[in-house]
């Protein structure tokens, strides 16, 4: 039942909602450009550092599927800041690490907690008029995607001034302090009456019954995939000749990707007006066209940034019309489609960021790149499965 409660218009909560999607998302990603100050720190092979990535991203989507469906049955108000806290408590554990093992044990319980982003997410778009959902859920879209880019530009520097443990101090306390303002400021949401067990086969039923909420997961799992292997793969590109960077400036290439996070908002405003189909067309060729740049750029730092800041455009664009589509299917149950989407978004991510390293341990950039410009390639085929269904589906209803 939706809430009689519209904070479209409330700046100030939307902005701390924002911020709090930003920190958790980027509270997965602070290891992508400290992949060789870890390994320094702890004496490890280059690889085993890497796969830090790919577990954040499988804690992450366990927590996604396992988690998130619970935000149609409990309070959100309270259980929003539990998660934050749970994710604080992670980030300690990495900031205390004395080897790699222990920093996997705090990056996987990180991941698993710093789903509150996916909570609020579900919380919001019940609580603003239908017409506004795609805009404001854009705008927290776009504070997640800065999140994760401005997290790995801030671990890189915070490495080079402080320590390479920096970074996971002060986000500890930035979610704690954070955690503590949206109990108090959250909107009260109704919830449904359900059993836990009950809300895996509530789930399983929506899979059957929504094909389209299947086309879609599988969008997204490919495009991210796609997005995903730049995260494993990016300091082991910049960090070897011919470029030679250090962890604050392979940080700072990764700011090339604010264009395209900051355009999920416009992305939002245009889904809201039913153009789903064309920005998806447009963000899966985007991203295809962003591998040739990334290609040329294994020799190009400039290339490399503007194909960094192109790809994020074309997942900005695709993520933002996916999410706009799934949460019109089914209002009563945001928070377990949600979850449903985002676990195959993020098993795309982590299957992306494993594929990234082995193609680059076997076939260098080249293998990285043919293997990206693949995924893209399958996520425009579920987009024309997707069009299928949906205009068969209008055909019938005529």
């Amino acid at each position: 039942m939706n809430t009689p409660i519209d904070i479209s218009s409330n700046k100030t909560l939307l902005i701390l909602m924002a911020v709090a999607c930003g920190l958790c998302a980027g509270a997965n990603y602070y290891c992508q450009p400290l992949i060789n100050s870890i390994q320094q720190s702890f004496d490890v092979p280059q690889s085993q550092v890497a796969l830090t990535v790919t577990f954040a991203q499988i804690s992450y989507a366990l927590g996604l599927l396992f988690i998130v469906p619970m935000g149609d049955i409990v309070n959100k108000t309270k259980f929003i800041p539990i998660l934050m806290l749970g994710a604080a408590v992670g980030l300690a554990i990495c900031a205390l690490s004395a080897n790699l093992t222990m920093l996997w044990i705090g990056t996987v319980i990180t991941g698993l907690f710093s789903v509150a982003a996916q909570v609020l997410i579900p919380l919001v778009t019940v609580a603003v008029r239908p017409d506004k959902i795609g805009q404001t859920v854009g705008f927290l879209m776009s504070g997640l995607l800065v999140g994760i880019l401005l997290s790995t530009s801030l671990s890189g520097l915070l490495s080079n001034l402080i320590h390479w443990k920096a970074i996971y101090v002060l986000s500890a306390v930035l979610m704690l302090l954070i955690a503590a303002v949206l109990m108090r400021q959250l909107p009260h949401i109704s919830i449904t009456h359900m059993r836990y067990a009950s809300i895996f086969q509530s789930m399983a039923q929506l899979l059957y019954q929504e094909r389209r909420l299947v086309y879609r997961s599988l969008i997204g799992g490919c495009a991210f995939a796609a997005m995903s292997m730049l995260f494993s793969t990016i300091a082991m590109l910049l960090t070897a000749p011919p470029f030679s960077l250090a962890d604050i400036w392979v940080g700072v290439i990764t700011l090339a990707g604010v264009f395209g996070a900051l355009s999920t908002q416009w992305v939002g405003k245009w889904a809201d007006h039913g153009h789903n189909a064309k920005l998806t067309w447009a963000g899966c060729s985007i991203m295809a066209f962003s591998w040739l740049l990334l290609y040329i750029g294994a020799h190009s730092l400039l290339s490399y940034a503007l194909g960094y800041g192109v790809i994020s455009l074309g997942l900005a664009m695709v993520h933002s019309c996916n999410q706009n589509i799934i949460f019109q299917l089914n209002p009563l149950a945001r928070s377990r489609i949600n979850s449903i989407y985002m676990t195959a978004y993020f098993v795309g991510g982590a299957c992306g960021s494993a594929l990234g390293v082995y193609a680059w341990h076997h076939g260098g950039w080249p293998a990285v790149c043919l293997a990206g410009l693949g995924l893209a390639a399958a996520a425009a085929g579920f987009a024309l499965l997707d069009q299928n269904h949906q205009r068969r589906q209008t055909l019938k209803q005529a």
